[in-house]
This record gives C-alpha cells, sequence and structure tokens, in this order.
C-alpha cells in the first residue's frame, strides 16, 4: 500500500472533519462532508492506515476523535489487522500466556497499536484471537500507556502511537486506555494473567503518567466487577474473590501512592518553577481518591481501618488540602455510611475524637470563609453530608450496644452541625434536618444535656430557617447568591422549599419542629408565642412597589408572596401549627399552658388588617388556637364571630362582583376553618349549635352575598354539628329545615323544565347569549348559580349527614331498622328523603349534560360558549406534567373571561353530579339500591351518549385545578372525582355490607350486572380504537412530524388523557372483579406519579388474587366475560406500563383461571398468550413488568399451550423439549419452580423488549475460564457408605 494514497486521502478526511466540527459551514457542506465519511468507512479498502494516521497523537484533538471512530467501525466491519500485516507472528513459545512480554509489541505485528482498535479487538473479538494474537495485543496495550511524551512543552519522544503526559492527554484517550486493559483483565485475569498486578505496579513506577493510568485501571476494574457488575457470574466471582485475596496489597498501593504524591505536591505547590511538576502529583493524587472510594464502598471494614484508622486518618489530614479536600470528603462519606459489623464500626468513633473534628471544623470555616466559590461550596456539601452521616452512625452504634458511650466531643459535634443548619444555603440548611431528626427522636440521645442544651439555639435557627427567602431572581437575602447554584428558577426553589411532598424542605423541618417540641415543649411554646406577638405588633412591610405584575408584588398597598411582612407571617404560622399540635399530643390537662394560649387567641381575633395573605395567616393561627378553647369554651362565640366576619370579608374598595383570588382564598378559608372546627368539635359546638345556625341563616337569606360553595360549606358546617343529636327523627327535621330552600329551587318548574330539556338548559344557563358582557351584565348568572347552589347542597348533605358510629347511641337514636341474617345493623340514613326526593332532577341533569357533548347540540350554542365545553387550561397544565407557576395573582380576578367562568360551571357541575352519585351508594345504602328501576335510570342518564363524551370527562381522576384555596390540609384531602363509572365503584364496595347474602346474587344479577356488561363492553371498544389510533399515528407520522418540541400539543395531551382513562378502566375492573386478599394495587396514582418506582415492585403473587362474587357473576355473561378477557389482555400491549404491571398481577389470570373449566377454542388460548408475548416485547425493558409478564406466560403455558412457543425468534427447539419434557413428564422429579421460570425466560428471551440504547448493541461475549476456586463435590450417600474409612462396619470394630 503506497503511503502516498493514505496522506493523500487523510488530508481530505481532514478537510471533511473540519467542515462538519466548524459552527460556521453550512448545512449542505456539513451533509456532503458527513456522507463522504460514512461512504469511506462503509468502502474503502485502506480504513486501518488512515485510522491510525489520523489518531496519531500528532493530529488534532477532533482528527485524533475521528480516527478512533474509523478503527472502531473498521474492527466492528471485522478486520483485525492492517493489510501490512504478515498474517503469522513469530513469539517465544514461553509466554503462551500474558506475561514476560518482548521488547515491542509493534515491531512483531507490523502495525502501530491504537487505543480504540484495540478496545474494540478486545470486546467483540478477542475470543475469536488466537492466544499469540492476544499476547502481541496485550504487549501493544502496555506500551502505549509506557510511550508517553517527555515534559510539557510539547517535545514527542519517538513513537508517535503513545499518549500525551499527563498534563496534556485529553480524559477520553486516557479512559479508553484503561478501558481496553480492563476488557482483558475482565478475560484473562487471573488464570492466565497471573502477574497483571505487579506488571500495573512496575508500570506506575514509570511516571505521574503511568501512576494515572494504573488508579483508572484499578477504579474501572472495580466499577465493572463490583458496582455495575457487567461480567458473567462465574468471571465476576473469580475476579471478586482474587480482588478480595489481594485487597490488602491494593488498598496499600493506593494509599502509598496518595501518601507519596500529596507530599511531593504539598512540597512543589509553593515553588513557581514546579508548578507543573505539583500540578502532575496532585492529579495523581485526585485519581487515588477517586480509586480509594471505588473501593472503600465495598471492601471488608477491617481494611478501612487498619491500623488504627490510618487510611481514616489520612482522609481527615487532607481536608485542609483545597485541591485534594473534596475527594477526601466524598471517600469519608462512603466511609462512614458503610453498613456492617458493630465491632468495625465502632472503630470509625474516632472521627468524634479532637484531631479529626479539628480538621473537620477548620477545613469548613477554611471553605466557608473565602466567599462564595463553587468548588468550595460542593466541599461544604460533602462535608455536610459527612457530618450527616456521622450522626447517623452514632444513632446506630447507641441503639444497638448499651455500653457505647456518647463521645465526649458531642457537644462539639453539635456546634459544628449548627453551623451548617444556619448557613446562608438553604441546600446545607434542609440537608440537616433528617440527621437532628434522628438525634431528637433517639432514645438515648434525646436525653443527653448536651442536645437538649442545643434546643433553644436550634428552634431559633428554625424560626429563620423557615422563611421563604432566598429566590434565585432576587437579591433580598445572602441565600438568594447560593440558591441560584442550586436551582434553576424561582419555581424550582419553590418546589423544594414548600411543596407538598414529604421530601420538601419545609415538611422535614416541621418534622423537626415536632420531635424538638416533644422533648421541650414549654421552651417551643414560648418562643412560638413571642413570635406570635412581634408579628402581631409588627407593622406591614409590603417590600419594594413593582410595575412588573409577575413579579408578584401586591397593588394598592397589600403584601405579595414576595413580601417581608408575608413570608415573616407565613413562617412563624407553620411553626406555631407544628408546636400547638405536637405540644397538646405532648402535654397533659393540668401541663397545658391554658390561659396563655386564650390570650394569644384574644390577640389574634382582635388583630385588625385588610391584607388578604396576611389575613390567611391569622385564620391559620385561629385554627391553631382553637384547642385552648375546649379548656375555656365561653371564647367560642368570640371566635365564631370573627371566622364570620372574614366569610364576607371584601377588600378596601372592592366591588362586589368580579372578586380577586386573594378576597375568595380567605372566605373560602374562614369557611373551611368553621368547618373543620365543627367536625373536629362537634361537641364543644353542640351547645352554640342555635347562635351558630343563626348566623348561618342570615347568611343565606342574602341570595348574593355568598358563593354558592360557601354557602355549602357553612350548610356542611350545620349538618357536622347536628350528627351529634343523635336522634333520627330531630335530624331529619333539622335536615328538612336547611334543605326547604333547595327543594323550592330544585324541584320548581323552571328548574325541572331547564334540566329535562336540551334547549331549555342552554337557555337558562345563557349558553346561547350572544354578544354578552359579563363586565356589565350577566343576565343568566343568578340561574348557574342557583343550579350550583342546588348540586352543591345535596352533595354536602350527603357528604357529612351520618349515624351514630356507637351502635348503642345508633339504636337509642332510631338509626337502626333490621338486621341481616348474619346479624349485621342495617342503618338510614337522616337524609336519605329528602335526597331521595331530588333524585329524579339530578339524573335529569346528568342525561342532559352529557347530551350537550353532541354536535347538533353544540351549535345552539352561541359563539363565545362552543368552547365551554373544552378542558380548562389549569388541568391541561397538570395533565401534561408543566410546571405550574410560581406565583398566584392575587390582584386579579377568579374568571377573567365569561368563557372561563362557563367552563368552570360546566366542570365542577359534571363533577359533582358524579359525586353525588357515588356517595349514594354508602351514604343511603339498601334505601338507594332499592330504588326501583334504578339500573335503567342509571343507564339512561349516567351513560347516555358516551361516544361523544371527550376522555377527560370519561375518565375517573380529574386533576385539581390552579384554583385551589388554602384551608386545611384535612380538607384537600376531598378531591374531585368525575366520570361515567365512579357510582359503580361505590355499588360493588357497599352492596355486600347492605344486603343480605341470599339476595346478594339477585341484586348482582339485577342492579350491578345490567350496568356494568353494555359498559364494559363499550370501554372495551373506546380503548381499543383509542390506542389503535395512538399506535398509528406513531407509525405513519414521520419524525418530522411529531411535535416533539411542544409538550402541549394536542397528541400528547390525548395520548395523555387516553393512558389516564386506561389506568382508571383496570381500576374499575379490578374493584369489581379482584378481591383484595393482598397489597392494594388498585390505589389511582396521582398523574405525576413516578412510574419507574412502581417498575421496580415485584409481581404480586397471583395464586391470592381470587374473583369477587359480582366477578363471577360477570363472567357467566359470555359477552361481557370476553369484554373483560380481551380488555385484561389487551392493555398488556398497550404503551402504558402502569396499566399493564396492574393488568399482569391482578387480572389476567384469576379472570383466565375462571374461564378454564370450560371450552377455550384453540385459537383464543393462542390470541391469549400471544398477547402476554406481545407485552414482553413492548414492556419487557421493565425489570418489574418483565418479571410479571414472564410469570403470567409461564403459567399460561404450564396450563395451556406448546404450539406459540415454536414461533418465538431465536428459540431452540431442543431446549424446549427439554423443558417440556422436565415440566409435563411426571414420572420425572419437577425441577425447583424458580430454576423452571429461569429456563422458560431464557426460551422466550426472543420476544422480550430491551431498552432504545441496548436494541442495537453489538453483543459483548465474555468466556468463562477454568474455575479459580472450584468448591470440592460433596460425596454421595452411597459413597460414604462403601468407602473404605467412612463404611458403617468400621464403626464396630473394636
Amino acid at each position: 500500500m503506497e503511503m502516498e494514497q493514505v496522506n493523500a486521502l487523510c488530508e481530505e478526511l481532514v478537510k471533511a472533519v473540519t467542515v462538519m466540527m466548524d459552527p460556521s459551514s453550512t448545512q449542505r457542506y456539513r451533509l456532503e462532508a458527513l456522507k463522504f465519511c460514512e461512504e469511506f468507512k462503509e468502502k474503502c479498502p485502506i480504513c486501518v492506515p488512515c485510522g491510525l494516521k489520523l489518531a496519531e497523537k500528532t493530529q488534532l484533538a477532533i482528527v485524533r476523535h475521528f480516527g478512533l471512530q474509523i478503527l472502531e467501525h473498521v474492527v466492528n466491519a471485522g478486520f483485525l489487522c492492517s493489510p501490512g500485516c504478515p498474517g503469522t507472528h513469530s513469539v517465544d513459545q514461553a509466554g503462551l500466556e500474558l506475561r514476560n512480554p518482548p521488547a515491542s509489541a509493534s515491531q512483531v505485528l507490523g502495525l502501530k497499536a491504537c487505543a480504540t482498535t484495540a478496545q474494540l479487538q478486545v470486546r467483540f473479538r478477542w475470543n475469536g484471537m488466537s492466544r499469540l494474537e492476544k499476547v502481541y495485543l496485550k504487549n501493544s496495550v502496555m506500551e502505549l500507556i509506557a510511550n508517553v511524551s517527555k515534559g510539557l512543552s510539547g517535545d514527542l519522544s519517538s513513537q508517535t502511537a503513545g499518549t500525551l503526559s499527563i498534563l496534556e492527554e485529553e480524559n477520553h484517550i486516557k479512559d479508553v486506555l484503561s478501558r481496553i486493559v480492563v476488557e482483558m483483565i475482565k478475560r484473562e485475569w487471573p488464570q492466565h494473567w497471573p502477574d497483571m498486578l505487579m506488571e500495573l505496579d512496575t508500570l506506575s513506577r514509570q511516571g505521574e503518567t503511568q501512576r494515572e493510568l494504573v488508579m483508572f485501571i484499578l477504579l474501572r476494574l472495580a466499577e465493572d466487577v463490583v458496582t455495575f457488575q457487567t461480567l458473567p457470574t462465574q468471571r465476576r466471582r473469580d475476579i471478586q474473590q482474587t480482588l478480595t485475596q489481594n485487597m490488602e496489597r491494593i488498598l496499600n498501593f493506593l494509599l502509598n501512592t496518595l501518601q507519596e504524591n500529596v507530599n511531593k505536591y504539598q512540597q512543589m505547590k509553593t515553588a513557581a518553577s514546579q508548578e507543573a511538576e505539583a500540578q502532575a502529583n496532585c492529579r495523581v493524587s485526585i485519581a487515588a481518591l477517586n480509586t480509594l472510594a471505588g473501593y472503600i464502598d465495598w471492601v471488608s471494614l477491617n481494611h478501612i481501618t487498619a491500623e488504627n484508622c490510618k487510611l481514616v486518618e489520612t482522609l481527615c489530614l487532607l481536608l485542609n488540602e483545597q485541591e485534594l479536600q473534596l475527594g477526601a470528603a466524598e471517600c469519608l462519606l462512603i466511609a462512614v455510611s458503610r453498613k456492617g459489623k458493630l465491632e468495625d464500626r465502632k472503630r470509625l468513633m474516632i472521627l468524634f475524637g479532637d484531631v479529626a473534628m479539628h480538621y473537620i471544623l477548620s477545613a469548613a470555616q477554611t471553605a466557608d470563609g473565602g466567599g462564595l466559590v463553587e468548588k468550595h461550596y460542593l466541599f461544604l456539601k460533602r462535608l455536610c453530608q459527612v457530618l450527616c452521616a456521622l450522626g447517623n452512625l452514632l444513632c446506630s452504634l447507641l441503639a444497638l450496644d448499651a455500653n457505647i458511650q456518647t463521645p465526649v466531643n458531642f457537644g462539639m459535634y453539635l456546634e459544628s452541625f449548627l453551623a451548617f443548619t444556619t448557613h446562608p444555603s438553604q441546600f446545607l440548611r434542609s440537608s440537616t434536618h433528617m440527621t437532628w431528626g434522628a438525634l431528637f427522636r433517639h432514645e438515648v440521645l434525646s436525653r443527653d444535656p448536651s442536645l437538649l442544651a442545643v434546643i433553644p439555639k436550634y428552634l431559633r435557627a428554625s424560626m429563620t430557617n423557615l422563611v421563604k427567602m432566598g429566590f434565585p431572581s432576587k437579591t433580598d437575602s445572602p441565600s438568594c447568591e447560593y440558591s441560584r447554584f442550586d436551582f434553576d428558577s424561582d419555581e424550582d426553589f419553590n418546589a423544594f422549599f414548600n411543596c407538598a411532598a414529604q421530601q420538601a424542605s419545609r415538611a422535614q423541618h416541621g418534622e423537626v419542629v415536632r420531635c424538638v417540641c416533644r422533648l421541650d415543649p414549654k421552651t417551643s411554646f414560648q418562643m412560638a408565642a413571642e413570635w406570635l406577638k412581634y408579628q402581631l405588633s409588627a407593622a406591614i412591610d409590603t417590600g419594594p412597589v413593582n410595575s412588573c405584575s409577575t413579579a408578584g408584588t401586591g397593588e394598592g398597598g397589600f403584601c405579595s408572596i414576595f413580601s417581608p411582612s408575608y413570608v415573616q407571617w407565613e413562617a412563624m404560622t407553620f411553626f406555631l401549627e407544628s408546636v400547638i399540635n405536637q405540644m397538646f399530643r405532648t402535654l397533659g390537662k393540668e401541663e397545658l399552658p391554658v390561659n396563655d394560649g386564650i390570650e394569644l387567641l384574644q390577640l389574634v381575633l382582635n388583630f385588625e388588617i385588610k391584607d388578604p395573605l396576611v389575613l390567611s395567616c391569622v385564620l391559620t393561627n385561629v385554627s391553631a388556637l382553637f384547642p385552648f378553647v375546649t379548656y375555656k369554651p365561653a371564647f367560642l362565640p368570640q371566635v365564631f364571630s370573627k371566622l364570620f366576619s372574614f366569610v364576607t370579608f371584601e377588600s378596601v374598595g372592592e366591588s362586589k362582583a368580579p372578586r380577586t383570588r386573594a378576597v375568595r382564598n380567605v372566605r373560602r378559608h374562614a369557611c373551611s376553618s368553621i368547618n373543620k372546627m365543627c367536625r373536629d368539635y362537634p361537641d364543644l359546638v353542640l351547645p352554640n349549635f342555635d347562635m351558630l345556625y343563626s348566623h348561618v341563616k342570615q347568611l343565606l337569606s342574602n341570595e348574593l352575598l355568598l358563593t354558592q360553595m360557601e354557602k355549602c360549606a357553612l350548610m356542611e358546617a350545620l349538618v357536622l354539628v347536628s350528627n351529634q343529636f343523635k336522634d333520627y327523627e330531630r335530624q331529619k327535621l333539622f335536615l328538612e329545615e336547611l334543605m326547604a330552600p333547595v327543594v323550592n329551587i330544585w324541584l320548581s318548574e323552571e328548574m325541572c323544565r331547564a334540566l329535562s330539556d336540551i334547549d331549555a338548559f342552554i337557555a337558562y344557563v345563557g349558553a346561547d347569549l350572544k354578544g354578552c358582557d359579563p363586565a356589565v351584565e350577566d343576565p343568566c348568572g343568578l340561574n348557574r348559580a342557583r343550579m350550583s347552589f342546588c348540586v352543591y347542597s345535596i352533595l354536602g348533605v350527603m357528604r357529612r349527614t351520618s349515624w351514630p358510629s356507637d351502635l348503642e347511641e345508633a339504636r337509642a337514636g332510631g338509626f337502626v331498622v333490621g338486621h341481616t341474617p348474619s346479624g349485621n345493623p342495617i342503618f338510614r340514613n337522616p337524609c336519605t328523603e329528602q335526597v331521595l326526593r331530588l333524585l329524579d332532577n339530578l339524573l335529569a341533569l346528568v342525561r342532559t349534560h352529557n347530551t350537550l357533548y353532541t354536535p347538533e347540540m353544540l351549535t345552539k350554542m352561541a359563539e363565545p360558549f362552543t368552547k365551554a365545553l373544552d378542558i380548562v387550561e389549569s388541568e391541561k397544565t397538570a395533565i401534561l406534567g408543566l410546571p405550574q407557576p410560581l406565583l398566584e395573582f392575587n390582584d386579579h380576578p377568579v374568571y377573567r373571561t365569561i368563557l372561563e367562568r362557563m367552563q368552570r360551571f360546566f366542570g365542577i357541575l359534571y363533577e359533582n353530579c358524579y359525586h353525588i352519585l357515588g356517595k349514594a351508594g354508602p351514604v343511603m345504602q339498601q334505601d338507594f339500591y332499592t330504588v326501583e328501576d334504578l339500573a335503567t335510570q342509571l343507564l339512561g342518564s349516567a351513560f347516555v351518549n358516551l361516544n361523544n363524551i371527550p376522555d377527560f370527562r370519561a375518565d375517573l381522576e380529574i386533576l385539581g385545578s390552579g384554583d385551589s384555596l388554602p384551608q386545611p390540609p384535612e380538607e384537600l384531602e376531598l378531591q374531585m372525582k368525575a366520570g361515567t363509572t365512579s357510582c359503580i365503584l361505590s355499588f360493588e364496595k357497599n352492596i355486600q355490607d347492605v344486603i343480605d347474602f341470599q339476595s346478594l346474587f339477585e341484586h348482582y344479577e339485577s342492579l350491578i350486572s345490567p350496568i356494568l356488561g353494555p359498559l364494559f363492553t363499550y370501554l372495551h371498544m373506546r380503548l381499543s380504537q383509542k390506542w389503535h389510533a395512538i399506535n398509528q399515528r406513531s407509525v405513519l407520522c414521520g419524525e418530522d412530524e411529531i411535535a416533539e418540541d411542544n409538550p402541549e400539543s394536542q397528541e400528547m395531551l390525548e395520548e395523555q388523557l387516553v393512558r389516564m382513562l386506561t389506568r382508571e378502566v383496570m381500576d374499575l375492573i379490578m374493584a369489581c372483579c379482584v378481591s383484595k386478599k393482598t397489597a392494594d394495587h388498585t390505589a389511582a396514582p396521582t398523574v405525576d406519579g413516578d412510574d419507574e418506582e412502581m417498575m421496580a415492585t415485584e409481581a404480586a403473587p397471583s395464586s391470592v388474587v381470587e374473583l369477587t362474587d359480582l366477578g363471577k357473576c360477570l363472567m357467566k355473561h359470555e359477552d361481557v366475560c370476553t369484554a373483560l378477557l380481551i380488555t385484561a389482555f389487551n392493555s398488556l400491549t398497550w404503551k402504558d406500563t402502569l396499566s399493564c404491571q396492574r393488568a399482569t398481577t391482578q387480572l389476567c389470570w384469576p379472570l383466565l383461571t375462571q374461564v378454564m373449566s370450560g371450552t377455550l377454542l384453540a385459537d383464543a388460548v393462542t390470541w391469549l398468550f400471544t398477547s402476554v408475548l406481545k407485552g414482553l416485547q413492548m414492556h419487557g425493558q421493565h425489570d418489574g413488568c418483565m418479571a410479571s409478564l414472564v410469570h403470567l406466560a409461564f403459567q399460561i403455558y404450564e396450563a395451556l399451550i406448546r404450539a406459540v412457543m415454536e414461533q418465538i425468534p431465536e428459540i431452540n427447539k431442543e431446549s424446549l423439549d427439554q423443558f417440556d419434557c422436565k415440566l409435563l413428564n411426571p414420572s420425572l422429579q419437577k425441577a425447583a419452580d424458580k430454576r423452571r421460570k429461569d429456563h422458560f425466560k431464557r426460551l422466550i428471551a426472543g420476544c422480550i423488549g430491551k431498552p432504545l440504547g441496548e436494541q442495537f448493541r453489538k453483543e459483548v461475549h465474555i468466556k468463562n475460564l477454568p474455575w479459580l476456586f472450584k468448591k470440592p463435590k460433596p460425596m454421595l450417600e452411597t459413597e460414604v457408605l462403601d468407602s473404605e474409612e467412612g463404611g458403617l462396619a468400621t464403626i464396630f470394630e473394636p
């Protein structure tokens, strides 16, 4: 081969690579260059010499990278050596094993060694190479490492195929070289390369470059063998056992390398003339620390604590070395976090000694004293984690061994830990929460005087930390600068600080405050009281005025969420609430500071302010302090008077309509507070019932004073107190009086006509009005308000009315009307008569609302309202999982347009109607289930026009909108649910409890089956069509047509809605058909829930899942049975892993076993089994789904089928025959169940789906070597008996 041709072609390739990598190149030139390079790699016969030429270390980095790509492609294509290779190589026969290398491997092979070429040969060609070729390849790789440029001035050695010096070489080149060596080690060590460690040791003595590469090799070896376990079991066991045997030698080598290079670095770093040498030694030290981190994680703790914790001591010393402190802290963190034997972990208590504590504290002070530097800040995070791990270690050891004493320096540790708690960084503060909680909860440490003494300091720090300051976009706090390192936006910061999840900083902090309050409730209450008094006396500071509304600044002198006064009020409220709730659980009645609590409550009730945000905090404080009223009931009227004043709150100068969001939230919060007090303290409120009732009646008398939700909340409060009458007739009369206005409106002739006639309904709610300005007039607003009021009231009364929980009280009050044959009492609800009177019109409203979705009805609506039935933007955003905006615009109206108002009206009306149907069963029980023609009425209303109802209405779970009010968490549990099947879920749950067993089957046949039969058939048809359309769309649409860049695209929304609907259908089928004898897998997940967490769970054992009586009844109907089976097995192939997991573990096998006793057609069996295999192809990449599907396929195969197995790609027929012989032949001993399943899994491996990143990956095969640690084969019993030394006869010989 002519070198001129290689050089010329390489020049062209360099030009092409330059064009591809040049940002200024046009797309046309870039594509032409890419095409030229790809054609060269595919067709050129001289790829190898060109790749070697381009990969020389004299080339530019991008050219070297492309040269390595060429060589990688060549090796993958099957080339092993260059065309100039002689093909047969001579070698000393004594060197058959990978040791005693010849002087120069490159001279023998006749080519220049290349890192990437060697690596790919090892990975994909190693098993096909002869022993001689393996020896030379190993030698050439070791030569690459040994052949390094001398000095840092660019003076190259005579060889161009080596590496650059440690400070000049690219990291990816070093990584490739280490990978090559590790790949050879994984295949040949220790059996065929026993001197590997010795060679690495010799190599490391040649210089810093080689020493760093040896560190990389040892680290990658530990990662591949132990951490990632990328080897076959036998090879991994051989290598790990050999590593363990040599671990003392390896760790001594690492520690000596670290100490040697650290000493050199410390000696040279101050001399300017030796800066390069110092940096080289620093690089090696960093590599040694990283390698130690890879080994400390899994080696025996004896090695870590050897020589009186010499390793730990060295790491502590390095904490004060700026360039090495981060790696040292990470090693310490791993060591302290290790699990192990008590005796081994006890030695780590040396870190609580004077020396270690001194180095830790001084390192923290130095890192924090130099200002905010990212590297130092990262070190502080690691050091904080080390202190947290130390605290957890101390808690564990003291809990396990009573002989272990609290360290003498425990107080010093607490002071240093408290310094991190008071650090400006919100991340560092939050990192300490869990450890503080562990310390305060610990049985021994919680009584330690040092910990008790730090409680006031911790509470003071908490009072500061709870204030939500430090938004990245702000500059009003020292925390802001740190937040810009930790958070991308204000939304991220807000979610981290104050989201609802238990992992949020605020939630964790509240739990720790409660733990502190358990230890010292009086101090906690005293500090909370002082903070509350200070806020009540402090002037309101709204902060700087900003004309930009997106800045969240309030208008009219009111606070925004960023205002200094509001953030203080909000933090104080959270602190006070946490302290008081815990104090009432901890202290007895005599110890409670009742007088002080009443004094605080009086101060809060006397506090006057018009700021809506601050008023919300005041309301929360009233609720938090309300338990003190149980000891001073005389204050109850004053509390209710204050709350009722908030119910009608209006901001200064605000017109009655439209109210702003801030005002709406205050009013709703007040209603919710009244509701909560009546729910939690009904006995306390009952003596003042007349006063409460008169207040509510006065407010309800003015139709425009309250919104419909506010009216309903107050009515619910009355109903809650009325439950304490414990007298059926008295409560029934009260409910009749309370519901009288509702009955008059709901049963009026005008309302009946509007509810039953679709045209009259559209006109009644004003959906046919054109050109109406809502700011000027809304002629139909009152009509909509009355309709909403009636539906709200029906739902509220049903939800809150109940009979006494005590059976004797229920009997005495007339709530028990009989008993079932099994002896269970049958109750009656006081609200039943009123609700049943209104049921017909409610069903008419549901039927009319469903009919609205027909195309001809939509055309009758005026132009502004044609989209009134569409999904609202807030729900769309939540369904798509998009982040919610940080700010709530409190100065904006609740609804900006008449369309928004109409959308919300239709949405809430629809949800509440189905909520009522869902509550009807458990509330009214037998009185509801025995309504005449109930099934026919439901089918004629709730299930009308299902084809036109969109998925977001057909789905059970409707996401909470962005208009959630600030109310107690207990009230937020009442999530709005809607959908065509919500009532069914409650039917099956409650019908068995209220109807005797003899008539149970009759009610299933007369009530449930007539509803569920058509419903399941329809749902199967609808889901099949939806998923078919989604699959067709993904097949037909090209990549350019898929709107991946637009997360709000209609296609993504539709697909997510179908996915949600599918999950709800699975829930419905399981609620009706499957018994709940195992862990409940039917709870509907949140839409933003983590599916991967579900995938990590093991498949539930289907042997304990059985069909319910209703399920067996449904399976007797052929059409329903077919729909259930097809829906369950089809869901395995739909693109939703959660539905697949639920169907696999809960539905498919119980449904199938029910029909197996009958006659199953061969085609049906084939289809069922094929569906499972298709599910494996779709979801096999998820471990949880794969395990469940393999188990299901094994069950079906064992019971029904083999023919389909023969069609699986890559299946081994001989192995299949052997499997059948062992499985089905009763004369042979049956293999263990796990072994049979593993065998079956290997048989069907060809159809198990893989992640996209693994689908086209070239398989790497590592052959097992002869056993290195082979266990002796145990002697059979007959051999023992017959052996010369172990015979039974020898036992009795004299």
